[in-house]
């Protein structure tokens, strides 16, 4: 008898995981913060209309700590209370909408320990993937930091490319596409 083919059971993250502002991890109004934005594309070129982008990183002065209550619940009515506005957690979780696009607000990650560039963490959840999967994003204007990054060092040119977002307009924005499979396949890394 042969096997039965393997199939994927969801998406169910897309309904119990998003939270109202889970892209807004810097406060609104600060001066330092960035938007960083992108699409999700799978091995076709399509939008990804479905996925969820998580994103870790350190503050700007390079601490790991970040601040509690990216999600606060109402202790009364146990529903969605919101990100209190003022601390930034480091933490971010967004929704791709229906043409595959994502946008977080931030504050530029700190540098860790040398020789190690400052990046954001990013955790992708998608239609058809059984693990999720996970990459990061350097920024171009730390260009000598990122040369001496042990991870993008490692890499051939055109595959760090896929770690590297792009400045836009205006000025504080990056684009960072993510694409699952295929040509220009970003970098994911797995962690033993």
């Amino acid at each position: 008898m042969a096997p039965t083919p393997s199939h994927t059971v969801g998406p169910f993250y897309g309904y119990a995981l998003p939270f109202p502002g889970g892209g807004e991890m810097a406060p609104a109004g600060h001066p330092g913060a960035i938007t960083l934005h992108g699409y999700v594309r799978d091995g076709e070129g399509a939008p990804v209309p479905d996925a969820l982008i998580e994103l870790w990183q350190a503050g700007p002065d390079g601490s790991l700590a970040g601040a509690g209550g990216s999600m606060r619940r109402d202790p009364v009515t146990g529903g969605f209370l919101g990100r209190n506005g003022v601390d930034f957690t480091g933490f971010g979780r967004v929704a791709t909408d229906a043409d595959g696009h994502w946008t977080a607000r931030t504050l530029p990650p700190g540098g860790p320990a040398a020789p190690a560039a400052p990046y954001i963490s990013v955790c992708v959840h998608a239609r058809g993937l059984l693990h999720h999967l996970f990459t990061r994003v350097y920024f171009p204007e730390n260009a000598e930091a990122n040369a001496a990054d042990p991870l993008l060092a490692s890499l051939d040119p055109a595959r760090r490319e896929t770690l590297v977002a792009t400045a836009a307009s205006p000025p504080g924005t990056y684009r960072f596409d993510i694409r699952l499979q295929g040509e220009g396949e970003t970098v994911f890394l797995e962690f033993r």
